[in-house]
Protein backbone atom coordinates (compact mmCIF):
# COMPACT_ATOMS: atom_id res chain seq x y z
CA UNK A 1 0.00 0.00 0.00
CA UNK A 2 2.64 2.44 0.81
CA UNK A 3 4.55 1.20 -2.61
CA UNK A 4 1.70 2.00 -4.34
CA UNK A 5 1.14 5.33 -2.59
CA UNK A 6 4.93 6.28 -3.12
CA UNK A 7 4.12 5.51 -6.93
CA UNK A 8 0.98 7.78 -6.90
CA UNK A 9 3.16 10.34 -5.22
CA UNK A 10 5.84 10.15 -7.76
CA UNK A 11 3.42 10.19 -10.64
CA UNK A 12 1.83 13.34 -9.85
CA UNK A 13 4.87 14.85 -9.36
CA UNK A 14 5.93 14.14 -12.97
CA UNK A 15 2.46 15.23 -13.98
CA UNK A 16 2.90 18.61 -11.74
CA UNK A 17 6.50 19.05 -13.62
CA UNK A 18 5.27 18.60 -17.11
CA UNK A 19 2.29 20.50 -16.53
CA UNK A 20 4.31 23.46 -15.10
CA UNK A 21 7.02 23.12 -18.28
CA UNK A 22 4.03 23.40 -20.82
CA UNK A 23 2.55 26.38 -19.10
CA UNK A 24 5.68 27.90 -19.37
CA UNK A 25 5.99 26.54 -22.92
CA UNK A 26 3.05 28.16 -23.65
CA UNK A 27 3.66 31.56 -21.82
CA UNK A 28 6.56 32.12 -23.61
CA UNK A 29 5.13 31.31 -26.99
CA UNK A 30 2.56 33.79 -26.01
CA UNK A 31 4.55 36.44 -25.29
CA UNK A 32 3.96 39.70 -27.46
CA UNK A 33 6.45 40.73 -29.86
CA UNK A 34 6.39 43.56 -31.87
CA UNK A 35 4.60 41.55 -34.77
CA UNK A 36 2.06 40.58 -32.55
CA UNK A 37 -1.33 41.19 -34.64
CA UNK A 38 -3.74 43.51 -32.80
CA UNK A 39 -5.98 44.19 -35.58
CA UNK A 40 -6.65 43.54 -39.11
CA UNK A 41 -8.02 45.98 -41.12
CA UNK A 42 -9.63 44.20 -44.67
CA UNK A 43 -6.77 41.49 -43.74
CA UNK A 44 -4.39 44.29 -43.62
CA UNK A 45 -2.46 43.18 -40.52
CA UNK A 46 -1.81 46.27 -37.54
CA UNK A 47 0.48 45.38 -34.53
CA UNK A 48 1.91 46.11 -31.03
CA UNK A 49 4.99 47.57 -33.05
CA UNK A 50 2.73 49.40 -34.83
CA UNK A 51 1.17 50.73 -31.79
CA UNK A 52 4.20 51.18 -29.82
CA UNK A 53 6.04 53.10 -32.34
CA UNK A 54 2.89 55.82 -32.25
CA UNK A 55 3.02 56.06 -28.45
CA UNK A 56 6.57 56.94 -28.92
CA UNK A 57 6.04 60.06 -31.16
CA UNK A 58 2.45 61.25 -29.20
CA UNK A 59 3.08 64.89 -27.20
CA UNK A 60 4.24 64.88 -23.69
CA UNK A 61 0.72 65.79 -22.66
CA UNK A 62 -0.72 62.77 -24.17
CA UNK A 63 2.01 60.12 -23.17
CA UNK A 64 0.40 61.31 -19.26
CA UNK A 65 -2.91 59.83 -20.23
CA UNK A 66 -3.54 56.33 -18.66
CA UNK A 67 -2.23 53.14 -20.32
CA UNK A 68 -5.93 51.62 -21.37
CA UNK A 69 -7.32 55.57 -22.87
CA UNK A 70 -3.85 55.21 -24.51
CA UNK A 71 -4.12 51.49 -26.27
CA UNK A 72 -7.96 52.21 -26.95
CA UNK A 73 -7.12 55.79 -28.35
CA UNK A 74 -3.94 54.54 -30.65
CA UNK A 75 -5.90 51.53 -31.76
CA UNK A 76 -8.64 53.13 -33.08
CA UNK A 77 -6.90 55.91 -34.58
CA UNK A 78 -4.46 53.02 -36.55
CA UNK A 79 -7.28 51.31 -37.58
CA UNK A 80 -8.97 54.77 -39.31
CA UNK A 81 -6.09 55.29 -41.24
CA UNK A 82 -5.81 51.69 -42.63
CA UNK A 83 -9.32 52.23 -43.59
CA UNK A 84 -8.94 55.33 -45.27
CA UNK A 85 -5.44 54.51 -46.46
CA UNK A 86 -6.67 51.44 -48.20
CA UNK A 87 -9.71 53.31 -50.69
CA UNK A 88 -6.62 55.70 -52.02
CA UNK A 89 -6.72 54.69 -55.54
CA UNK A 90 -3.79 55.87 -58.31
CA UNK A 91 -0.16 56.92 -57.08
CA UNK A 92 0.47 58.80 -54.06
CA UNK A 93 1.43 62.50 -54.77
CA UNK A 94 5.19 63.87 -54.24
CA UNK A 95 4.51 65.44 -51.29
CA UNK A 96 3.84 62.18 -49.69
CA UNK A 97 6.41 60.05 -51.14
CA UNK A 98 8.72 62.76 -50.43
CA UNK A 99 8.04 63.23 -46.93
CA UNK A 100 8.00 59.25 -46.64
CA UNK A 101 11.37 59.32 -48.18
CA UNK A 102 12.89 62.42 -45.94
CA UNK A 103 11.70 60.18 -42.41
CA UNK A 104 13.10 57.23 -43.80
CA UNK A 105 16.23 59.35 -43.96
CA UNK A 106 16.02 61.02 -40.99
CA UNK A 107 15.14 57.88 -38.66
CA UNK A 108 17.63 55.80 -40.37
CA UNK A 109 20.31 58.42 -39.70
CA UNK A 110 19.13 58.59 -36.03
CA UNK A 111 19.89 55.15 -35.94
CA UNK A 112 23.66 55.36 -36.68
CA UNK A 113 23.97 58.04 -34.67
CA UNK A 114 22.84 55.83 -31.77
CA UNK A 115 25.19 53.03 -32.76
CA UNK A 116 28.29 56.04 -32.47
CA UNK A 117 26.97 57.04 -28.90
CA UNK A 118 26.34 53.70 -27.60
CA UNK A 119 29.89 53.57 -25.89
CA UNK A 120 30.62 57.67 -26.43
CA UNK A 121 30.15 57.99 -22.31
CA UNK A 122 33.08 56.29 -20.55
CA UNK A 123 34.55 56.97 -16.69
CA UNK A 124 37.54 57.92 -17.92
CA UNK A 125 35.94 60.36 -21.24
CA UNK A 126 34.08 61.81 -17.89
CA UNK A 127 36.98 62.26 -15.83
CA UNK A 128 38.75 63.51 -18.17
CA UNK A 129 36.08 66.60 -19.24
CA UNK A 130 35.45 67.11 -15.43
CA UNK A 131 39.60 67.77 -14.96
CA UNK A 132 39.54 69.70 -17.74
CA UNK A 133 36.61 71.91 -17.69
CA UNK A 134 36.81 72.00 -13.27
CA UNK A 135 40.49 70.90 -12.58
CA UNK A 136 42.13 74.19 -12.69
CA UNK A 137 39.56 76.78 -11.87
CA UNK A 138 39.62 79.34 -8.56
CA UNK A 139 36.46 78.90 -6.65
CA UNK A 140 35.00 82.41 -7.33
CA UNK A 141 33.86 84.55 -4.17
CA UNK A 142 30.33 84.75 -3.51
CA UNK A 143 28.73 87.58 -1.19
CA UNK A 144 25.74 87.90 1.23
CA UNK A 145 24.61 91.21 1.43
CA UNK A 146 21.68 93.62 2.75
CA UNK A 147 20.40 96.87 1.74
CA UNK A 148 18.01 99.14 2.02
CA UNK A 149 16.67 101.17 -1.08
CA UNK A 150 15.29 104.61 -1.27
CA UNK A 151 14.32 107.34 -4.03
CA UNK A 152 16.78 110.27 -3.12
CA UNK A 153 20.57 110.16 -2.23
CA UNK A 154 19.36 112.34 0.84
CA UNK A 155 16.79 109.55 2.07
CA UNK A 156 19.60 107.19 1.60
CA UNK A 157 22.57 109.76 3.29
CA UNK A 158 20.46 110.08 6.14
CA UNK A 159 19.54 106.21 6.36
CA UNK A 160 23.45 105.77 6.38
CA UNK A 161 23.85 108.19 9.50
CA UNK A 162 21.46 106.23 11.51
CA UNK A 163 22.72 102.83 11.09
CA UNK A 164 26.17 104.62 11.77
CA UNK A 165 24.81 106.16 14.99
CA UNK A 166 23.73 102.76 15.95
CA UNK A 167 20.29 101.84 14.65
CA UNK A 168 19.64 98.17 13.77
CA UNK A 169 20.14 97.17 9.96
CA UNK A 170 16.74 94.85 9.30
CA UNK A 171 15.00 97.20 11.29
CA UNK A 172 15.70 100.39 9.52
CA UNK A 173 15.06 98.37 6.10
CA UNK A 174 11.84 96.61 7.30
CA UNK A 175 10.66 100.24 8.13
CA UNK A 176 11.99 102.34 5.13
CA UNK A 177 13.46 100.22 2.30
CA UNK A 178 11.37 100.41 -0.97
CA UNK A 179 12.82 97.46 -2.46
CA UNK A 180 11.06 93.90 -2.14
CA UNK A 181 13.66 92.64 0.42
CA UNK A 182 12.89 95.31 2.68
CA UNK A 183 10.02 93.00 4.69
CA UNK A 184 12.76 90.77 5.19
CA UNK A 185 15.16 93.21 6.50
CA UNK A 186 16.61 93.41 2.94
CA UNK A 187 18.25 90.38 3.18
CA UNK A 188 18.90 89.79 -0.91
CA UNK A 189 20.54 86.00 -0.18
CA UNK A 190 24.10 85.12 -1.43
CA UNK A 191 25.52 86.27 -4.97
CA UNK A 192 28.06 85.76 -7.20
CA UNK A 193 29.71 87.85 -9.59
CA UNK A 194 27.54 89.11 -11.86
CA UNK A 195 24.63 88.39 -10.84
CA UNK A 196 23.87 92.40 -9.78
CA UNK A 197 24.15 95.91 -11.55
CA UNK A 198 27.58 96.93 -11.89
CA UNK A 199 27.70 99.95 -9.35
CA UNK A 200 25.94 97.84 -7.02
CA UNK A 201 28.47 95.15 -7.21
CA UNK A 202 31.51 97.04 -7.24
CA UNK A 203 30.31 98.35 -4.24
CA UNK A 204 29.60 95.23 -2.25
CA UNK A 205 33.06 94.15 -3.02
CA UNK A 206 34.70 96.75 -1.58
CA UNK A 207 32.78 96.39 1.94
CA UNK A 208 34.63 94.29 4.52
CA UNK A 209 32.03 92.43 6.48
CA UNK A 210 30.02 94.02 8.84
CA UNK A 211 30.64 97.26 7.17
CA UNK A 212 27.95 99.41 5.47
CA UNK A 213 28.43 101.18 2.46
CA UNK A 214 27.71 104.75 1.38
CA UNK A 215 25.19 105.67 -0.70
CA UNK A 216 25.10 103.66 -4.07
CA UNK A 217 22.89 104.61 -6.77
CA UNK A 218 21.86 101.97 -9.53
CA UNK A 219 18.58 102.07 -12.07
CA UNK A 220 16.39 101.15 -9.09
CA UNK A 221 17.23 104.04 -6.85
CA UNK A 222 19.71 104.55 -3.77
CA UNK A 223 21.14 101.77 -1.89
CA UNK A 224 22.86 101.53 1.70
CA UNK A 225 24.52 98.15 1.86
CA UNK A 226 25.55 95.81 4.28
CA UNK A 227 27.91 93.08 3.52
CA UNK A 228 27.07 89.94 5.98
CA UNK A 229 29.57 87.43 4.76
CA UNK A 230 31.62 86.09 2.38
CA UNK A 231 32.45 82.18 1.38
CA UNK A 232 34.26 80.81 -1.40
CA UNK A 233 31.75 78.71 -3.88
CA UNK A 234 31.63 75.23 -3.79
CA UNK A 235 33.13 74.00 -7.12
CA UNK A 236 30.64 71.02 -8.16
CA UNK A 237 31.59 67.12 -8.04
CA UNK A 238 31.92 64.78 -10.89
CA UNK A 239 28.21 63.49 -9.86
CA UNK A 240 27.47 67.12 -9.74
CA UNK A 241 27.79 67.30 -13.27
CA UNK A 242 27.68 63.78 -14.60
CA UNK A 243 24.70 64.10 -16.50
CA UNK A 244 25.48 67.73 -17.81
CA UNK A 245 29.19 66.33 -19.32
CA UNK A 246 27.65 62.89 -20.44
CA UNK A 247 25.45 65.03 -22.89
CA UNK A 248 29.04 67.25 -23.68
CA UNK A 249 30.19 64.07 -24.41
CA UNK A 250 27.46 62.54 -26.69
CA UNK A 251 27.10 65.88 -28.48
CA UNK A 252 30.43 66.04 -29.43
CA UNK A 253 30.31 62.26 -30.32
CA UNK A 254 27.25 63.09 -32.87
CA UNK A 255 28.51 65.54 -33.95
CA UNK A 256 32.04 64.08 -34.78
CA UNK A 257 30.03 60.98 -36.43
CA UNK A 258 28.37 63.67 -38.72
CA UNK A 259 31.52 65.19 -39.83
CA UNK A 260 33.27 62.09 -40.25
CA UNK A 261 30.04 60.37 -42.55
CA UNK A 262 29.97 63.68 -44.80
CA UNK A 263 33.53 64.19 -45.25
CA UNK A 264 33.76 60.49 -46.48
CA UNK A 265 31.00 60.83 -48.98
CA UNK A 266 30.72 61.41 -52.56
CA UNK A 267 28.84 64.90 -52.36
CA UNK A 268 28.28 66.12 -56.02
CA UNK A 269 26.07 69.77 -56.58
CA UNK A 270 25.62 70.49 -60.24
CA UNK A 271 27.63 73.50 -61.13
CA UNK A 272 25.16 74.58 -63.89
CA UNK A 273 22.21 74.57 -60.89
CA UNK A 274 21.80 78.29 -59.74
CA UNK A 275 18.12 78.72 -57.78
CA UNK A 276 16.15 80.73 -56.50
CA UNK A 277 16.44 79.92 -52.52
CA UNK A 278 12.80 80.88 -52.61
CA UNK A 279 11.96 78.41 -54.52
CA UNK A 280 11.42 76.00 -51.30
CA UNK A 281 8.26 77.85 -50.84
CA UNK A 282 6.75 76.49 -54.32
CA UNK A 283 4.74 73.27 -52.09
CA UNK A 284 2.57 73.19 -55.43
CA UNK A 285 5.54 71.27 -57.19
CA UNK A 286 4.77 69.06 -55.23
CA UNK A 287 1.01 68.47 -56.41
Amino acid sequence: MQKHLRIMASAAFVVSIAAQGWAQDQTEAEAPTVDTVVATVNGVEITLGHMIAARATLPQQYQQLEDSVLYDGILEQLVQQSALAQLFEGELPARVTKSLENERRSLTAAEVIESALADAVTDDELQALYDRQYGDIDPAEEYNASHILVETEEEAQAIKEEIDGGADFGATAREKSTGPSGPNGGDLGWFGAGMMVPSFEAATIALAVGEVSSPVQTQFGWHVIKLNETRSAEIPTLDDVREELSNEIRQGAAQAAIEEATDKAEVKVPAELDLDPAILKQTELLE
